[in-house]
């Protein structure tokens, strides 16, 4: 599955194309931008599972690094700051990593 079986192609370019400035990233924003926030929870859990790289059932720090690569391949990498804010504002459990509950709990209170 890809991302553009989810999301429509116009949506995710506006909202890559809207935080290309280093340190300019905020998930509330883009998630609502990508039209991510509007999608049922089986489509959130989708997105999920695209964005679990390794397929390990988490999205670790340094995948979430490259996040925004997961929408569009040509989408800069978040900086270290935009990482660890990206991780403090989903591990709701404190182990260093996203499960997919964390996950859709952090677009659902974007």
């Amino acid at each position: 599955m890809s991302m553009t079986e989810l999301l429509t192609a116009e949506d995710i370019k506006k909202a890559v194309g809207a935080f290309t400035a280093v340190d300019s990233f905020d998930h509330k924003k883009f998630f609502q931008m990508v039209g991510l926030k509007k999608k049922s929870p089986d489509d959130v859990r989708k997105v999920f599972h695209i964005l679990d790289k390794d397929k390990s059932g988490f999205i670790e720090e340094e995948e979430l690094g490259f996040i925004l690569k997961g929408f569009s391949p040509d989408a800069r990498d978040l900086s270290v700051k935009e990482t660890k804010t990206l991780l403090a504002a989903g591990d709701k459990d404190g182990d260093g990593k996203i499960g997919a509950d964390e996950f859709s709990t952090l677009v659902a209170e974007s």
